[in-house]
């Protein structure tokens, strides 16, 4: 993030698809006060006395978070996720939930954790900070494969190892934008409990997309396989930088005492934030409460606004390369059916120096997509010029996955954006895929 902050800074006048913040065209600041009035109008109508709300308010809340009741009451609702309360805890971001999770999974080097590849950068991140090694579980085209996951799964057992986890976004997965079928959800949860797995679902992008979501594999849930992590960033409120995770799974603490995987969490995040701020779960569970628990109606404009911008990308790409030049050049794409991102497939390396040459020459910016793959990171800076770097082999060869690869995001942008931006884009695939 830091190098793609550094082009954008260096380039101001480039069109940047890298960015995968929310559009704040949709939020307006005096919600900021409505949320919180109605909040405060909660807590007092349930009861509390003006010192309760004031202490509430402007004192250190519950480590595990002081609106877990109205969290619980939206999963229900709207994500027919039914899970008492004391199952729930509210994290600074998701971020924050993954460095949890992580912390109380693994208890020594023979836990292995999985993860969808490629993925989320945030979870190889969380990993690395806690010197837990992730081994990856590659995708195909349409995103999850069983038996990719049934062949990592024994190749760790072979080496001694414990999987405990894989980690893995359902819907409109970032970086590459795929879906998890139904089918595919539900023998990964078969899969889950005969392998003795848990799955940590992570939840971002279901309620800024079109149409009726799948269920969650937490809904699907009957044997608490599941640990499910969402966000607030995208359907409510960005800034307030408010995420959650839902634990239900019952443990045996070090005292002997039997409890649920959520009060470990606590603990651990007792040592890292100590608690949530007041004021983002304020202005979040008055979002909620305005809402009755449908942040999928709340956000149905936005859904719609982020589904008119990947279609209006892809048809703009396929304009500016329609399907004969794609073949002749060696360039592809996939087509998400919602979320914010989308890939691109092309036939030279995509890493750093090629997106400076191409925000430098062409002023369109994009994100390598080998960020995205385990140990597939590649070195450069903004020294780099050309991408004059071997051509090595292809995905999976000694380049490492995603080399050739880079991501688009679509969630800010303007229209107008969107067609000057694929036009820049274009231009630097021809240029950058013609011989030297």
């Amino acid at each position: 993030m830091t190098f793609l902050n550094e082009v954008t800074l260096r380039y101001p006048d480039a069109i940047s698809f890298a960015p995968g913040r929310p559009y704040d065209g949709f939020f307006d600041t005096e919600q900021i006060f409505g949320y919180l009035r109605g909040y405060l109008d909660h807590e007092e109508a349930q009861g509390s006395s003006p010192e309760r709300i004031r202490t509430l308010m402007y004192q250190y809340g519950p480590v595990a978070g002081q609106i877990r009741d109205i969290v619980a009451d939206w999963l229900r609702v709207d994500e027919d996720i039914d899970v008492p309360p004391e199952s729930v805890v509210v994290t600074v971001g998701a971020q924050e939930a993954m460095l949890l999770v992580l912390r109380a999974l693994v208890g020594g080097p023979e836990d292995a954790i999985l993860v969808a590849s490629p993925c989320f950068m945030g979870i190889t991140g969380a990993a690395r900070l806690l010197d837990i090694p992730v081994t990856p579980v590659p995708e195909g085209p349409d995103g999850f494969r069983r038996e990719a996951l049934e062949a990592v799964i024994e190749q760790e057992r072979a080496r001694g190892r414990r999987p405990r986890a894989f980690y893995v976004i359902p819907d409109h997965s970032n970086p590459s934008g795929t879906t998890m079928g139904l089918r595919d959800r539900t023998e990964l949860l078969e899969l889950a409990a005969r392998h003795d797995l848990l799955i940590v679902e992570d939840s971002p992008y279901r309620l800024v997309s079109p149409g009726p979501p799948l269920p969650t594999l937490k809904s699907l849930d009957r044997a608490r396989r599941v640990v499910h992590i969402g966000s607030f960033a995208k359907t409510v409120f960005p800034g307030a930088r408010l995420g959650f995770v839902v634990a239900d799974q019952p443990v045996v603490d070090d005292a002997g005492r039997r409890t649920l995987l959520a009060d470990e969490l606590a603990k651990i995040k007792s040592m890292v934030t100590v608690n949530t701020p007041s004021l983002s779960q304020a202005v979040v569970a008055g979002a909620l409460l305005a809402a009755r628990g449908r942040l999928s109606e709340l956000n149905a404009k936005a859904a719609v606004h982020y589904d008119d911008a990947l279609r209006h990308t892809l048809q703009e790409l396929e304009a500016r390369l329609p399907a004969d030049r794609r073949a002749a050049l060696g360039v592809r794409w996939n087509e998400p059916s919602g979320g914010f991102f989308l890939g691109v497939r092309v036939p030279f390396r995509a890493d750093n120096a090629a997106l400076v040459r191409s925000a430098e020459e062409f002023g369109v910016i994009w994100t390598p997509m080998s960020y995205f793959y385990p140990g597939g990171e590649l070195g450069g800076d903004l020294g780099g010029r050309h991408g004059d770097g071997p051509e090595g082999g292809s995905e999976g060869g000694s380049e490492g996955g995603g080399v050739r690869e880079l991501r688009l995001s679509i969630s800010y942008v303007t229209p107008s954006e969107i067609t000057e931006g694929t036009a820049r884009l274009a231009r630097f695939i021809e240029a950058a895929s013609a011989p030297s």
